[in-house]
């Protein structure tokens, strides 16, 4: 029996045998922690929780970065 999941990050579909937990999700694609937000399953997700919150089957993932500029 597989222990594949699939999730949503950003509207795109993705899959991952291992547990991961959202920090470990943000690290592996190499976002700044300090200059995003996060929605997990359609609530902000505080950052002190990423390491806590392990990712499951058909989650849906919005990371929106903040971009300066002037």
């Amino acid at each position: 029996m597989s222990n594949s999941k699939n999730f949503f990050l950003n509207g795109d579909q993705y899959y991952v045998e291992d547990k991961i937990t959202l920090l470990e999700l943000i690290n592996y694609f190499n976002y700044n922690t300090s200059l995003l937000v996060l929605e997990y399953n359609n609530s902000i997700c505080n950052k002190k929780n990423w390491n806590e919150i392990y990712i499951h089957d058909n989650d849906k993932i919005e990371i929106v970065t903040i971009v300066g500029g002037g």
